[in-house]
């Protein structure tokens, strides 16, 4: 199996700017209603992944939630608590699956780490459950 088969390329998910402000990150999080999200540099690496929980933590230890502080203060500046790994393209079926097991997705990178899309958990499970239909009729 080719994983490039599960692949949600770039320009189909979200992500954000690891510049972008704690406002931004609130804003978008909600209006998309994600609970994480895929950060990248200005060239187009994958940084990591930033969660609700990270900024939630963040605001509470450093900006008590002021709106001009959270305008001013970056989100690479904040501490990850459970960072999302990331994988090449080139990785195995069974490094996806390993993966998945603890991530809801799994951001992908081309040889030069530039980020290229996610694998979504249950892109996987999708696949593999049409193809136990396929394989036993039902």
């Amino acid at each position: 199996m080719n994983i490039i088969t599960l692949l949600t390329p770039k320009e189909n998910t979200f992500y954000l700017d690891s510049r972008s402000t704690i406002r931004q990150v609130l804003e978008k999080l909600d209006y998309h209603k994600f609970t994480s999200v895929p950060l990248i540099d200005k060239e187009g690496h994958y940084v990591t992944t930033l969660s609700e929980g990270d900024v939630l933590r963040h605001i509470k230890n450093n900006c008590n939630f002021d709106i001009e502080v959270a305008e001013s203060c970056t989100v690479d500046k904040i501490e990850i608590y459970r960072p999302y790994k990331a994988l090449d393209i080139s990785s195995s079926i069974q490094e996806v699956l390993k993966l998945a097991l603890e991530q809801n997705f799994i951001p992908m990178v081309d040889d030069r780490g530039m980020y290229i899309g996610i694998i979504q958990r249950k892109g996987i499970i999708k696949y593999f459950y049409e193809n136990f239909k396929k394989q036993y009729k039902l």
